[in-house]
């Protein structure tokens, strides 16, 4: 059921948290999906070839449409899980479904205050509401729970208070379970495709994400970490408001990287932020080997000062955040060093470390690989090299993030080649901390950076062989 909240938004008044109810609604979906299949398939043959593969296109992004707006409306783990399938779908979902799952990254509506309401009484108690005036309006809702602005009566401190859904977590299970069999049903997937390995990390993804505990946990050390950094800006943790089901924070003003503030600061400004970001990500994986992998623009907002040091980056949200093994990170390190040094012998050393590439692959598919890593370098390459592209960098070297296509082309890469035979579902590591790189640039191209970053990434390699010799 849905009503309007004040904002105009259609909000859920109910929730179907059951397992049996929610295994209803997802196995009606898929049974529609099988009789449409059969109806499709009949039709096409009777199709030309050109109309067969335009009707298939057409067939499949209807499928998918279907499929994201029941787990739209269903919430919970069967929807963040619908998430992370358009991520990992682009190595075996019809470009279509990809394309149509990928909108459920963005904002959903939200569930109505007589839903949540009983969840913030039970963790916190009658007691600690009443110091609390609570907006019933959510500033924010997503698929496992939702914010609302609070204020502390006796010192009036601004705060978010994070409701997670009733029923999620008891949920998962059930939900990755149906998920599964429903993906079978619409026929989304090649045939003799293990999606195991998929749903496990997916399964282990959405239990991380409603820990709230651990999620308090990553905001203390990414807190701890950063402090003293006047660069960014992390929520405090409340922990007297802060339970299972319920993280309270600070409140830290921002704005959207859309404002119209952040995109009319100068480019010098916006280029310093853009550096922050990148220096953020970098510290992140190769120093700390702890990431936020979630790279929505929800969780990275911007605080405009009066003056250019005043610029603040506010980080929300650590809930996807994922530690990575020092071995891991020192391979993945190899590919990065032997794409910018053009040395492909390092790059497939690192690939097949991780399981990412193997040596019985056959060099076509090897040298695409390898192709396609140094195309993704591109932004760090030496002003001065010869093979860089002159016309995606300013007059002064910087490369100018805002007009590059880089994505649609080491995308090209992937998909023309050999690459894309024998490189399918990747090592669940790399799908997650491609996620956020990918943000990273998309949030870069966002700003318009005009960056020379060589000598930032080139640190951050250093460091990470350092810290790995350490180790050994």
């Amino acid at each position: 059921m849905a009503s309007r909240d004040d904002s105009g938004k259609d909000s859920i008044t109910a929730l179907k948290t059951g397992s049996i109810e929610r295994g209803i609604a997802l196995t009606r979906l898929g049974v529609g999906a099988g009789a449409k299949l059969v109806a499709h398939s009949l039709a096409n043959i009777f199709r030309g070839e050109i109309s067969r593969d335009s009707a298939n296109r057409d067939f499949y992004e209807r499928q998918a449409q279907i499929l994201a707006d029941e787990l739209g409306k269903l919430k919970g783990s069967v929807m963040k899980a619908g998430q992370m399938l358009s991520l990992y779908g682009q190595y075996f979902l019809p470009e279509e479904a990809v394309t149509v799952l990928a909108q459920l990254q963005d904002d959903t509506p939200p569930v109505a205050w007589n839903v949540v309401a009983p969840v913030l009484e039970r963790s916190l108690g009658r007691a600690r509401l009443r110091e609390l005036d609570i907006d019933t309006r959510p500033m924010a809702a997503a698929s496992l729970g939702q914010v609302h602005r609070a204020r502390r009566k006796k010192d009036g401190l601004e705060l978010c208070v994070k409701i997670q859904y009733p029923g999620v977590a008891d949920a998962i299970e059930s939900d990755i379970r149906t998920l599964s069999r429903l993906l079978l049903m619409t026929r989304l997937t090649p045939k003799g495709l293990d999606l195991t390995p998929v749903f496990s990390e997916v399964r282990e993804m959405l239990f991380r994400e409603v820990d709230y505990a651990a999620e308090a946990h990553f905001t203390r050390s990414f807190a701890h970490r950063l402090q003293g950094d006047a660069r960014y800006v992390v929520p405090q943790v409340i922990d007297e408001y802060s339970t299972a089901q319920v993280l309270t924070t600070s409140f830290e003003p921002n704005s959207h990287v859309r404002d119209p503030r952040v995109q009319a600061l100068s480019q010098a400004r916006r280029n310093r932020l853009g550096l922050a970001f990148l220096d953020l990500f970098f510290n992140e994986f190769f120093r700390w080997g702890m990431v936020q992998s979630d790279p929505h623009f929800g969780n990275y907002r911007f605080r405009v000062g009066e003056t250019a040091e005043e610029d603040r980056i506010v980080l929300l949200d650590f809930g996807a955040t994922r530690i990575f093994g020092r071995g891991f990170i020192e391979s993945y390190s190899d590919i990065v060093e032997g794409a910018l040094r053009r040395d492909r012998e390092q790059t497939l050393r690192g690939a097949t470390a991780i399981g990412l590439m193997n040596a019985s692959m056959p060099k076509p598919a090897l040298d695409a690989f390898a192709a396609m890593c140094e195309a993704i370098v591109e932004p760090f390459e030496a002003a001065d090299d010869p093979r860089t592209d002159r016309k995606a960098r300013n007059a002064d070297g910087a490369y100018r993030w805002g007009d590059s296509d880089l994505p649609m082309r080491t995308g090209k890469i992937a998909a023309t080649n050999a690459l894309s035979v024998h490189f399918r579902v990747p090592p669940r590591e790399i799908v997650f901390l491609h996620r956020r790189l990918a943000g990273v640039f998309i949030m870069l191209a966002t700003l318009r950076c005009e960056l020379d970053a060589r000598e930032l990434l080139l640190a951050a390699l250093h460091d990470a062989h350092a810290l790995a010799a350490a180790d050994a």
